[in-house]
């Protein structure tokens, strides 16, 4: 690769990030005000009808599942994660949760300084203040040590990673001996054994999502396993989930359309009204079996 590639790569990589914080800065408190502090869909039984309640609960049920899939719910206190990192933490709603389920540690890193800062008003709110923290950095250059955490979070921040080689690599450096590492995204479908790419019409579609959402390219999970794989880390597990988390983004549409969200989005910003207009063509990619809600977990040798 040429230096202006390289310049090119890093600017773009810029523009990127700054479009996350930006974004992130603007929808956060919609979302909180509307929904809670959880910035991630809920686990639902397929198929039910679900009200703004059942959502809140779905919200915690999905960080509960995603630990029994990484087999994290002993009844042995000894087993517990001690320290956590949560990697895109949002405004620290799964942070705060897995410190108290687990009387852990657990520091957030989130691109958007408006999350950080929330996120440690709410900790200090509920008496956590010296159990969590939250910063802005970067969850490609993470700035802590080899080998700190327990249990290594990453609840639908991995789909906004421009370089998933060097996302995975961070996640396993950061990674204890023996740790566990949870990545929860957004992928598109699997290739086929004849197939060298995504059909032109879910490239174009999923095209229009990133445009909205601030996302580089996507991968599917077997990307992320075969990374996973280079890496010779142990006990990799995938799952789709897909058909637990439908009835989230109809929901999301409707909470839009009340007057309270429709008057929030307006006060919003442009980001955030762009945001919303996608929220339909994220339904038709996981209708069309096109995106996958996808849980990867695995263990770092000791």
């Amino acid at each position: 690769m040429s230096v202006e590639q390289k310049a090119a790569g890093k600017e773009e990589e810029g523009k990127l990030q700054k479009g996350i914080a930006e974004f992130y800065d603007e929808s956060s408190g919609i979302w909180e005000n509307i929904w809670g502090d959880h910035m991630h869909h809920g686990f639902y039984d397929p198929d039910s009808t679900v009200s703004v309640s059942d959502h809140r609960a779905a919200q915690i049920r999905m960080i509960q599942e995603s630990l029994r899939f990484a087999s994290l719910l002993s009844e042995n206190p000894s087993k517990w994660p001690k320290s956590i990192v949560d990697v895109g933490c949002g405004i620290g709603g799964s942070s705060r949760y897995l410190a108290k389920k687990f009387g852990a540690t657990s520091v957030g890193i989130t691109l958007s300084p408006v999350q950080a800062q929330r996120a440690n008003s709410l900790a200090a709110a509920q008496g956590l203040a010296d159990k969590v923290s939250f910063e802005v950095a970067d969850a490609l250059k993470q700035p802590f040590p080899d080998g700190k955490f327990d249990l290594v979070w990453s609840m639908e921040s991995g789909e906004h990673m421009p370089d998933k080689a060097k996302f995975v690599g961070e996640l396993a450096r950061v990674a204890a001996p023996g740790g566990t590492i949870i990545i929860v995204t957004w992928c598109h479908r699997d290739l086929g054994p004849d197939e060298q790419s995504l059909l032109p019409w879910e490239q174009d579609l999923l095209k229009k999502i990133c445009d909205s959402y601030y996302l580089p390219a996507w991968c599917s999970t077997s990307d992320y396993v075969k990374l996973l794989e280079s890496l010779s880390l142990q006990d990799i597990k995938s799952a789709d989930w897909s058909p637990f988390v439908a009835p989230f983004w109809p929901a999301v549409i409707r909470t839009a359309l009340t007057w309270n969200g429709l008057t929030s989005l307006l006060r919003s910003g442009l980001k955030t009204i762009k945001g919303a207009l996608a929220m339909p063509l994220m339904i038709k990619g996981y209708k069309k079996d096109l995106i996958k809600f996808s849980i990867i977990t695995c263990r770092k040798p000791e």
